[in-house]
């Protein structure tokens, strides 16, 4: 018996490292860290015409991971008891109870104090600077603040989620230009319509954790409205790189079919919606944003390409 009790109690320890383990990577949302540094990392690869050294994107990368992961720790904390009466966050770890306040608070300080030193030491000092008020801005002023006070809520907090481009392209320049507020204001615009997708999917929750989203203070058809102009807006911001001539016809075409179908998405949304087409609209919006990004990315590389050809 005692051989066997020696032998299964490991197997067991294991299991729970690797519970605790999960519940820690929970904590950092890590599908949308994820597409915060896609957009980073664009905005690092479009700041030069040839590309920058992979070992500076490399930290860059991870310190501005590092400190989105802390926010998004710091949300879970701030937003548990939101979470424990809506179905699709009542699972999460603090509400739960499968990690402390104070397991959760150390994580996200420690995620937040090595993200931005390995930025300030590695990177510059612009880029650490600006990824920590992205962190207070999404952490603080959008969660603490204008996500309990006002439907507008995601319009203005989502500026600190739409910062990623900027940080990317300060990371490799040092600088913030004109380009990398317009990459930021693309990311900018979508925000909404991405978000009141899934909040009209989700109004009852909402209503229920008395959270003034939207389709709550104003109705499901006045934010369908809404989700439609932005889904127009976006499609007219989107034009702007080309315009400009920071992008190719490549851009041009990608991004006229992205933001159409998005457009589409939001038409059938508001005049011949379906059960589903709520929640269908939301996951199209991440695909749109990754693909409009990496299209981005490919569209550079092909100008680059075809200038250093005509040298």
């Amino acid at each position: 018996m005692a051989i066997i009790k020696n032998t299964v109690a490991p197997i067991f320890v294991r299991a729970d490292l690797l519970a605790i383990c999960r519940d820690y990577y929970q904590l950092t949302k890590p599908k949308v860290v994820a597409l915060l540094v896609l957009t980073a990392w664009v905005g690092m690869m479009l700041a030069t015409p040839s590309p920058p050294s992979l070992v500076l994107m490399l930290l860059a990368s991870t310190g501005i991971g590092l400190v989105s992961a802390a926010a998004a720790a710091f949300n879970h904390v701030l937003d548990q008891k939101i979470d424990a009466q809506m179905a699709r966050t009542y699972m999460r770890p603090l509400p739960k109870g499968k990690l402390t306040n104070t397991q959760a608070v150390t994580f996200a300080c420690a995620l937040a104090l090595s993200g931005f030193m390995l930025l300030l030491l590695a990177v510059n000092t612009l880029t650490a600077v600006l990824t920590l008020v992205g962190l207070f801005g999404y952490a603080v002023v959008y969660t603490l603040l204008l996500k309990r006070a006002t439907p507008q809520n995601i319009v203005i907090g989502g500026l600190a989620g739409a910062l990623p481009p900027v940080l990317g392209w300060t990371a490799i320049t040092g600088s913030v230009s004109g380009e990398a507020v317009l990459l930021m204001m693309i990311v900018f615009t979508w925000t909404p319509p991405h978000f009141w997708a899934l909040a009209i999917h989700r109004c009852n929750d909402y209503a229920k954790a008395n959270i003034p989203m939207l389709p709550v203070t104003h109705g499901i058809e006045f934010t369908k409205t809404a989700i439609l102009l932005y889904t127009l807006l976006l499609f007219l911001v989107c034009l702007l790189p080309y315009l400009i001539g920071m992008t190719g016809v490549l851009y041009l075409c990608a991004s006229t079919y992205l933001n159409g179908k998005f457009i589409y998405h939001a038409w059938k949304l508001k005049f011949n919606a379906e059960a589903d087409t709520a929640m269908n609209t939301f996951r199209f919006s991440i695909v749109h944003l990754m693909v409009l990004f990496l299209v981005l990315l490919v569209d550079h590389y092909a100008k680059w390409s075809f200038s250093e050809l005509l040298q």
